[in-house]
């Protein structure tokens, strides 16, 4: 036998042991999770009837990660459809291991970005629930503030996630804190700021509008949001024909679609994308991304053109614009200029028509920091921002200054 063939072969098995054994550790892992994900399913589970009150602890344990200078919980509340029926969510809670100050605790609200609609992709079910928050969440446990992070209902709880839809996203938000204050074991004040990265900058962003209203009792201080997904009318006519639209148009149409059923299908997503919207929909963002790879190659796009072409979808993308918030209410903006999912020239324009609408804006350009890092980078900013507005310092409104690109498409 010549010595190329002999190398051949022995390559060959290599190949074949190296494949057998990455679909062998592949399938561990997913039975592994899988096997978490119905241990924990009891806990998610919500009781009938629900308490009504929003904000209601409807059950707690400790959550099975260790965090640097503090505890964690998980929590299932009472949260509300934008109707105002009751509804479940959960949450994460971090209760800072020094002792109370007088007056109770300072408060951050966390809303994450998007991570898929399937019940394992909720934050507080992940084998690594502080994975996105863990440049900045032990910073803030060490200057003494309770973190509140919501999964947003029917995430991780049954139902409907109403992915970017305003109104539900801030009920969540708010009715964390109020679940977080009726902890016993978090001595929570009523002095409050929210953070959010991508679509949780626009749960933040509808926070700041609806807060007041929707729990006077409550102090919010400020809103902070990296990359959020704010300016939905120019994003989504940016982004609809590429993997962006793969990824996020499925969860779009679920959600607005539960909310209005009327919304046309056929004149605006594709035929394979109708058949895959539920599928990729219910994906955590990880697998909807290399699914949108393949998808694009062999099946072209999602949508058949630009959503806002049509007036039904362009009416529901416009009625989840969040407004530029009022001067009372401070606002930190963060933004990459490298970002490719949330395009940085849609924030610019927000920038430049929240300042000239007379928002207390303060604005931060960063480089060479894509998307899904948005939120970590942003992170010690936000820490040293929140800071100021727990004491009382006075804001730095730089939104005057022009963004570092135009606000218009290149």
């Amino acid at each position: 036998m010549r010595t190329g063939r002999v190398v051949a072969i022995v390559l060959a098995v290599l190949v074949a042991a190296g494949l057998a054994t990455l679909v062998t550790k592949a399938a561990t892992t997913k039975t592994a999770a899988n096997a978490r994900q119905d241990a924990l399913e009891p806990f998610y589970a919500p009781p009938d009837p629900l308490p009504p009150e929003p904000g209601t602890v409807i059950r707690q344990e400790p959550l099975d990660t260790s965090v640097d200078g503090g505890t964690a919980y998980r929590v299932l509340y009472t949260s509300a459809l934008p109707d105002d029926t009751p509804v479940a969510a959960s949450a994460m809670v971090f209760v800072p291991s020094a002792p109370a100050p007088a007056g109770g605790r300072p408060v951050v609200a966390w809303a994450h970005g998007t991570i898929g609609m399937g019940d394992a992709c909720a934050p507080s079910r992940s084998a690594n629930p502080t994975g996105p928050i863990d440049t900045w969440l032990t910073p803030m446990l060490d200057r003494g503030w309770v973190v509140v992070a919501t999964d947003y209902a029917g995430l991780g709880t049954p139902g409907q996630e109403l992915y970017l839809v305003g109104e539900s996203e801030a009920r969540d938000v708010v009715n964390s804190v109020i679940a977080a204050r009726n902890m016993a074991q978090t001595d929570a004040g009523t002095r409050w700021v929210v953070y959010g990265h991508s679509q949780g900058g626009h749960a933040a962003l509808w926070t700041g509008q609806l807060a007041a209203g929707l729990a006077p009792d409550l102090d919010l201080l400020g809103v902070a949001a990296a990359a959020p997904a704010a300016n939905l009318t120019d994003i989504m006519s940016a982004q609809y024909s590429g993997r962006v639209g793969w990824v996020i148009g499925p969860e779009v149409v679920q959600s607005w679609r539960s909310l209005d059923p009327s919304l046309p299908l056929d004149r605006v997503v594709t035929p394979s994308g109708i058949d895959a919207t539920s599928g990729i929909a219910n994906e955590c963002i990880v697998q909807a991304a290399l699914e949108s790879i393949v998808r694009e190659r062999f099946q072209g796009q999602y949508f058949a053109k630009d959503p806002l072409t049509d007036p039904a979808w362009a009416a529901a993308t416009k009625a989840q614009v969040p407004a530029p918030l009022p001067a009372s209410m401070p606002m930190l903006l963060v933004q990459s200029t490298a970002d490719t999912v949330v395009l940085a020239w849609p924030n610019a324009a927000l920038q430049e028509t929240w300042c000239a609408a007379g928002s207390d804006l303060s604005a931060i350009w960063i480089g060479n920091v894509g998307h899904n890092d948005t939120g970590l980078a942003a992170g010690p900013a936000v820490v040293t921002w929140a800071t100021e507005r727990f004491d009382g310092t006075p804001t730095q409104r730089n939104c005057m200054v022009a963004p570092p690109i135009a606000p218009t498409p290149a």
